[in-house]
């Protein structure tokens, strides 16, 4: 009896793995840092001509008999900065230590010329200001390069002695408060308080223990409080921030007509070009107090919108910091994100009532000249410094399971 043998089923050659979509952080992570630095500063800066564009037909239609001049001046600064931040991007940045104490000083001494009589520009009550026409330089937005540059070298140079006071915390201190004392002097409150973020950032970043940096952080807390209470203009505006409502006609007027835009704008805004507050409601609603036209034109959608670019060019700008070629360049990294963010959480901060109103204006979207060139020389730097950094570290790849 013969028997046949049983069929055998073909064997199936194995399913392939299935590779998994890369989320969006993933994607992001996968795109190089200098590439996204420029997206997101353009995004930021058309971002910027349109609101200021949006912003500044009335008061611009009253100074100059024209809606379009602020606008137009706005596009020459912006023009300056696109040059400088081309400019910075392709300067290898390890060649700021050689000038950094020519930086330095020049800088103070143009903080001195703003004081003089004939030489520095008033407007406002401060005398911020050095040249002549429109074409005019703020000393104190080119002080903050400086100290960047000026620590970033000290911390570098002195890697091995960060945690001797006299060796690194002294000698940045000792700019700090030169500094700061010359700009409040102007008075500008607001970017003394930068310059501090700045500091003690860095600090903190190169390596310097945190009791000397938590017991300078105080006493340097002290005295601005010290200097706020004593001179009344700015008594009224650190009180007027705790309770805008209780004082609507006088010291908190601004930022009770900033809550009022902010909270028309509700989630989608009243349109682009619809806002009502800076028909002579809001003063400064093209330079300091932007953000809530943002926030009444565009709404709690715009507003979120804009806070997310800034946190993207936060955490573009921290990882150009984490991939650069040398201790040097990481510094810089970091000074630049804690320059650019400390400044808009501080304009921010005054907006939205929570902080007192320091009138510093808010990176690449106010209207102004020399911060925003400056500003845009910085993130050409930074993205010098995403260039030369090191290649990020990519997780292997998963091998397939091998076949039994």
């Amino acid at each position: 009896m013969s028997t046949t043998p049983a069929t055998r089923r073909p064997r199936r050659p194995p399913a392939a793995a299935v590779t998994p979509r890369p989320t969006v952080p993933q994607r992001l992570a996968a795109l190089p840092t200098a590439t996204c630095l420029t997206a997101v500063t353009a995004l930021l800066c058309i971002f910027g001509l349109v609101m200021v564009g949006s912003a500044s037909p009335v008061i611009s239609m009253s100074l100059y008999g024209s809606p379009w001049t602020i606008l137009e001046r706005q596009f020459l600064w912006m023009g300056l900065g696109v040059i400088a931040f081309a400019a910075c991007a392709r300067i290898d940045y390890r060649k700021w230590r050689t000038i950094r104490l020519p930086l330095l000083a020049t800088t103070m001494v143009l903080l001195v010329a703003v004081l003089l009589p004939g030489l520095g520009v008033t407007a406002g009550g401060s005398s911020r200001w050095i040249g002549f026409g429109q074409f005019r330089l703020q000393p104190s937005e080119l002080m903050k390069l400086a100290l960047v540059v000026f620590a970033a070298d000290l911390l570098t140079r002195r890697a091995d002695r960060v945690a001797e006071a006299r060796w690194v915390l002294y000698p940045v201190l000792g700019v700090l408060g030169i500094s700061a004392v010359l700009i409040l002097k102007q008075p500008d409150m607001g970017t003394a308080m930068v310059l501090c973020c700045i500091a003690f950032g860095m600090l903190f970043m190169g390596g310097v223990p945190m009791r000397p940096i938590l017991k300078t952080v105080a006493v340097f807390v002290l005295l601005a409080l010290v200097v706020g209470l004593v001179d009344p203009y700015r008594r009224d505006r650190i009180l007027s921030f705790l309770s805008p409502g209780a004082n609507k006609a006088g010291s908190g007027y601004q930022v009770w007509q900033s809550l009022i835009g902010l909270g028309s704008g509700h989630l989608f805004g009243l349109g682009l070009g619809g806002g009502r507050q800076k028909w002579g409601l809001l003063p400064n609603a093209h330079t300091d107090f932007i953000f809530s036209v943002v926030g009444e034109e565009l709404g709690l959608v715009g507003a979120v919108a804009l806070l997310g670019l800034f946190l993207l060019l936060a955490w573009f700008g921290l990882r150009a910091g984490t991939q650069a070629a040398d201790r040097f360049g990481s510094l810089m990294a970091v000074g630049i994100t804690l320059w650019l963010t400390s400044e808009a959480l501080i304009n921010i901060g005054a907006v939205i009532g929570v902080l007192p109103v320091t009138g510093i204006p808010l990176p690449f979207i106010s209207y102004g000249g020399s911060s925003l060139v400056i500003a845009m020389a910085a993130v050409g730097i930074l993205c010098n410094v995403a260039v030369h950094g090191r290649a990020p570290r990519r997780p292997p790849a998963r091998r397939p399971p091998a076949l039994s």
